[in-house]
């Protein structure tokens, strides 16, 4: 506070000692003038007055000379025009009283007297004004004495702006004087504040944008005011616990940092560090080992480094903030001439403020499981084909059997005939489900795209399963967002994927339950559903519900394989398959087919 103080008390005098000259030159200057213009119009106003005077006499006195050429005046109207010129000559005497000057009027009535008396004198003569010397005497000398008053007015008129001019000279030379006195006040008092307080604070300018910058070895400035040591001694404290601090958080940064690195290290996945502009900057040493990097290749980009130039359009999807529509194929890398499959996931890296950062990759070696996947599909297709083949044969064997073989119908036999019968046309089930399963996996299957009416494909599902929703009291909706574009597409692939939703949600819903067969455009895609609200799926088995021989729920039958059949149908039409399920709430299976 007493810091404050001192320099609060020390600008205030100063500033104030300088608005004080100025105003008291600015106060002096206004009075002058303000005396100087109300003098000057005093004496205008005056001098005018008696201008006005003077006038009118010389047209009165005209009048009466004009009357007293004539061979018979008028008496009455020459005695009026004398009483004018009295009063007249009366205001002008009082006027000069007044304003205690002598502007002649008192010397103009002795004249016009004497001008009376002169013309009285010589009525005998027949014009006095003619032939009377002393008549034109006394006339001229009268006139001569208005004309003196009028100059003389003229004159003060004249001396008052002379006057006026030399008193606006004198003001304003000295409000020059005190502009300069508040220049050199101002100048002085600005130096002694730029040496006292504009240097040092300059120096402790460019010492923070040093510290700024991180650099936090300064000079700090030394000043003759102890105000100003006082700032500098607490700026180089500041600085310090800045240092102090900086050392600190750089400490705590490089720890956090190897800790990071040695997560990321230990990490049985390959992981690739990607910056915002696509170019590699880490990569941990899992993924070094699997991509068979010799060399370092920071820097470069994704599809550069990789030889994969897809996936740099992958990438810069990514980081625009997209996500990728469908899993991506495999990579093949070869090392050592031996050829390696990898899997790999893109994924954002986002600020809090939510704009992106970065990306990561994920690589996970498949090479073991894509050769056991591929011999187990190898062995499911040649095992179903063996299967299939004496299956067919016990089931039509068995078919000749039962023409021949007749039983009571409430009896045992014909139950168990019964069912050995729905058994062996379930297996005949199970082994069909296993060789499309097969096809599809290993890209045998085809499909016929045709032009297919979305609208007559769903009203055709829906009719199939009417008879047992009834049977189930279960109600079943058709939502449609007209109009619907058509695709292109195998119908009869697509029909068998609603047909297993559409089974899987009548054997999930309970009596009186709603299912809803809906379909919309999005964008450039076709989204069809097919939502019930039934017992719902839990949280945890929903990541494995799409693979094979996983079955869900508490009603569960079958071999697993109706939803890994449908994911493959829907993949193979260029589309994705997903489930949206809260447990106890319902089910939604949903298909974005690409128009």
């Amino acid at each position: 506070m007493k810091f404050g103080m001192k320099l609060r008390t020390r600008l205030f005098l100063s500033i104030s000692a300088l608005m004080t000259v100025a105003l008291l030159g600015l106060l002096l200057g206004l009075v002058s003038v303000m005396q100087m213009a109300k003098s000057q119009e005093s004496l205008i106003r005056h001098n005018f007055i008696t201008l006005d005077i003077g006038l009118k006499l010389r047209q009165n006195l005209g009048d009466q000379l004009v009357m007293l050429l004539r061979e018979t005046p008028d008496r009455a109207a020459l005695a009026q025009n004398q009483a004018q010129f009295q009063e007249l000559l009366k205001q002008g005497i009082d006027h000069d009283q007044q304003t205690h000057t002598d502007s002649g009027f008192e010397k103009a009535r002795l004249d016009y007297q004497q001008f009376l008396s002169t013309i009285q004198g010589a009525n005998d003569s027949t014009n006095p004004l003619i032939d009377d010397k002393n008549v034109t005497s006394a006339f001229n000398t009268l006139r001569n004495g208005l004309l003196n008053a009028h100059r003389q007015a003229l004159e003060n008129i004249s001396q008052a702006e002379s006057a006026s001019r030399s008193r606006a000279l004198w003001v304003a030379a000295l409000l020059g004087l005190v502009g300069l006195a508040v220049l050199a006040i101002g100048f002085v008092t600005a130096h002694g504040i730029a040496r006292r307080f504009g240097a040092p604070i300059e120096a402790l300018a460019k010492a923070a944008d040093k510290i700024g910058q991180g650099n936090f070895e300064v000079t700090l400035p030394i000043s003759s005011a102890a105000e100003m040591n006082q700032l500098t001694r607490r700026f180089g404290i500041m600085a310090e616990a800045l240092r102090q601090h900086q050392v600190t958080n750089v400490d705590e940064l490089l720890a956090g940092q190897q800790r990071l690195q040695a997560v990321l290290d230990s990490i049985d996945d390959g992981l690739l560090m990607i910056d915002r502009q696509g170019r590699l900057e880490h990569l941990n040493p899992v993924a070094q080992r699997q991509l068979g990097w010799e060399e370092s290749k920071l820097g470069q980009g994704l599809g550069e480094a990789l030889q994969r130039p897809e996936l740099d359009e992958q990438l810069y999807l990514v980081l625009r903030g997209g996500t990728l529509e469908r899993a991506p194929d495999d990579l093949s890398i070869e090392i050592d001439g031996e050829a390696r499959l990898l899997t790999y996931s893109l994924t954002p890296v986002s600020h809090t403020q939510g704009h992106v950062l970065g990306a990561v990759m994920v690589l996970h070696d498949v090479t073991e499981q894509r050769a056991f996947e591929r011999v187990r599909s190898e062995f499911v297709l040649r095992a179903s084909h063996e299967l299939r083949t004496p299956v067919t044969g016990m089931h039509m064997a068995f078919g000749l059997l039962q023409e021949r073989v007749h039983f009571p119908p409430e009896s045992r036999e014909t139950d168990l005939l019964k069912t050995v019968n729905e058994e062996m046309q379930r297996l005949m089930q199970l082994i069909n489900d296993l060789l499309n399963f097969s096809r599809y996996q290993n890209g045998l299957q085809k499909l016929t795209l045709a032009p297919c009416d979305v609208t007559e494909l769903l009203h055709e599902t829906r009719e199939r399963f009417a008879e047992s929703a009834r049977e189930q009291d279960v109600m079943v909706l058709l939502e449609m967002q007209e109009p619907l574009p058509r695709l292109q597409a195998d119908k009869a692939h697509l029909e068998r994927v609603l047909d297993n939703l559409l089974d899987n949600a009548l054997r999930h819903t309970s009596q009186s339950g709603l299912i809803r067969l809906q379909a919309r455009r999005h964008g450039e895609r076709l989204i069809i559903s097919v939502e019930d609200n039934g017992e719902g799926i839990a949280y945890e088995q929903q990541a494995r519900i799409f693979e094979p021989f996983v079955q869900v729920g508490r009603k569960k039958g079958g071999a697993g394989l109706g939803l890994a059949l449908c994911k493959e149908i829907v993949q193979l039409h260029g589309g994705r398959m997903g489930v949206y399920s809260r447990p106890g709430q319902g089910t939604q299976f949903y298909m974005a087919l690409p128009l």
